[in-house]
């Protein structure tokens, strides 16, 4: 089982109390006007959060999964937009991490430990999400560069990051050996922005469509050989999922604090409704989930970190677990908050 350190527990106690004192107060405007919290960036950068990811050789601190995801944890609590500007930072750069060469992590690393550029990872499709042998966005080598066509949908950071980790079919034949992953800058030719996404929840973080028209791609981006496209998406994948469970354990958690500091003061024929066995019962069972789910997600962090084998199950079942319990808890959440529940909590919806 996982344990934390006195740093991790420490840097905890910090992003914590900034969590409450900075970002907790902005969260509802931030939602109200579904814009990306470009000051909330600026802050995180300022602590170095979005350096966590990164080796130290190239401006990061080197910091492992567990603690990494702590902190996702810690922003999810007050604000899941907030959460996933760290969270997307680690997202986009992991096939990078996972497969790049020195030159290209000398390239991108800096300017990504840094925040001065953002990142995001693009896979899904209009018919190829989980389905990642549909997809459909074609790269073709030609001379000493690829040309892509096709088009991405559902991308965090779309339109924000300057830097994108991309896949598409190099051979459609071999299916999903055939898919090849590479790097695409902001500034490509024939890159474009396509439709942003009116969403019920996060609203603070752009999700959009990326749009491949003819776009040129350097040789020299592809990550890894050609086929490794898959490989590098799943490995991305088993180390990003418990990022997403924290950040559902964030959200319970933090709809939790607020059922619990609401039935202590919520007075009900001469007491806090706190008294009620049936609240009592209620609280007590959705403190139950959050340390279930959250013992999930730092146990498969945790084993990532570790380098072991097989991790592909515990790493889904961390996300698919605390996803499904941020949900079962922030409706009961606005079950103890009665009538007040649809004025007073936000629940913010995630991606699963």
């Amino acid at each position: 089982m996982y344990r934390l350190t006195d740093e991790q527990r420490m840097l905890q106690a910090v992003v914590r109390e900034l969590a409450q004192e900075k970002i907790a107060p902005r969260a509802a405007e931030i939602d109200d006007k579904a814009e990306y919290p470009w000051d909330i960036k600026e802050l995180l950068v300022r602590q170095d959060l979005l350096a966590l990811p990164f080796p130290e050789k190239y401006g990061g601190t080197g910091s492992d999964l567990v603690t990494f995801y702590l902190v996702v944890e810690e922003i999810a609590r007050v604000c899941a937009s907030s959460s996933l500007i760290v969270a997307v930072q680690a997202l986009g750069s992991f096939p990078i991490l996972i497969a790049g060469t020195e030159t290209q992590k000398q390239r991108y690393f800096p300017n990504l430990a840094s925040g001065d550029w953002l990142a995001a990872f693009a896979l899904t499709e209009p018919g190829a999400g989980s389905d990642a042998a549909a997809m459909k966005t074609r790269a073709v080598l030609d001379g000493d560069h690829y040309i892509l066509n096709g088009s991405k949908c559902f991308i965090t950071n779309a339109g924000i990051a300057q830097v994108y980790s991309v896949f598409a079919m190099t051979d459609p034949s071999k299916g999903v050996k055939g898919i090849s992953a590479f790097i695409v800058d902001a500034d490509s030719p024939g890159f474009r922005l396509g439709k942003i996404e009116h969403k019920m929840g996060i609203r603070g973080s752009q999700t959009g469509e990326l749009v491949f028209d003819n776009c040129i791609v350097p040789a020299g981006n592809l990550l890894g050989n050609e086929g490794d496209g898959f490989k590098i998406a799943m490995m991305t994948l088993d180390k990003s999922r418990p990022g997403v469970g924290a950040q559902a354990v964030g959200i319970a958690q933090g709809a939790l604090d607020y059922a619990a500091r609401y039935a202590k003061e919520r007075i009900q024929f001469g007491a806090p409704i706190a008294s009620l066995q049936a609240i009592q019962f209620m609280l007590a069972d959705m403190a139950m989930q959050v340390e279930a789910a959250r013992c999930l997600v730092y146990e498969a962090a945790a084993r990532v970190d570790a380098g072991e084998k097989g991790i592909t199950m515990s790493s889904a079942m961390a996300k698919c677990f605390a996803g499904d319990v941020a949900m079962r808890v922030t409706t009961d959440a606005l079950q103890v908050l009665g009538g007040w529940g649809n004025f007073e909590i936000r629940i913010s919806q995630f991606e699963i």
